[in-house]
């Protein structure tokens, strides 16, 4: 199976002032094309850190990252924008909506960056906008959606423009455990219907659950790498 992202001995601190705070340890991961996958582990654990290096927002202090065979360790930070917008697809805690677009202007504003033709740009959205179920609130604005709604936006606006990869941090964190589980149930249909890759930061115990692999940081290492089978006997 294919290999959509490889890191390589990578390595991450922070600057607080006087003091470096590590983040990553020399972490080694590689993550096949169609996997649903969670990284887990307690705050400062370093999976936010990770999620931000292989969603291309920053750069390692040591090792590589090769993403759909590139090697973005070696592309200049100004450069990078254009890979983010043409292979990666982003799902946000807090939804990061546009509050004076609709539903539909949302999803429409990535392939308005791509320069996507008029008839294309909607054919993409109402597509979209149908799959989350929410096109019978095109024209509403985020304000006047429910914090459910709003991550459906969210994950249709990730989507529209076909993202090899798409990244999301704490998806479920601002939603109710019952919102949460049909977004999670949503996201799984569509990784499974599309064979798209999803890696997720996560705390949630259900979306854990239903990933196809595991990966579970503690301070700043991989602590266990856990596919489907082994998550199950772990769970039983």
């Amino acid at each position: 199976m294919k290999t959509i992202v490889r890191l390589s001995t990578i390595k991450k601190h922070y600057r607080l002032g006087r003091v470096i705070v590590p983040a990553l340890h020399s972490v080694d991961l590689d993550i096949a094309a169609g996997e649903f996958l969670a990284l887990a582990g307690p705050s400062g654990s370093g999976k936010t850190t990770l999620l931000n290096l292989i969603g291309c927002i920053d750069k390692p202090d040591a090792g590589r990252i090769e993403i759909d065979g590139i090697d973005v360790t070696a592309v200049p930070m100004h450069r990078l924008a254009s890979l983010r917008r043409d292979r990666l697809g982003y799902i946000f805690q807090t939804f990061n909506l546009i509050p004076v677009l609709s539903a539909f202007e949302n999803v429409e504003y990535p392939l308005l960056l791509k320069s996507i033709g008029r008839k294309a740009r909607e054919a993409a959205v109402w597509t979209w906008l149908e799959h989350v179920g929410l096109a019978d609130h095109a024209k509403q604005r985020p304000d006047q959606l429910s914090g459910g709604q709003r991550q459906r936006v969210a994950i249709a606006r990730a989507l529209v423009a076909d993202p090899a990869l798409v990244l999301a941090d704490e998806p479920t964190a601002n939603l109710d455990s019952e919102t949460g589980a049909q977004i999670v149930d949503l996201l799984r249909a569509i990784n499974r219907e599309s064979g798209r890759t999803f890696i997720f930061a996560t705390h949630d115990a259900a979306l854990m659950n239903r990933a196809s692999r595991v990966v579970r940081l503690r301070d700043g290492r991989i602590a266990a790498d856990l596919v489907t089978d082994e998550l199950e006997k772990e769970i039983a």
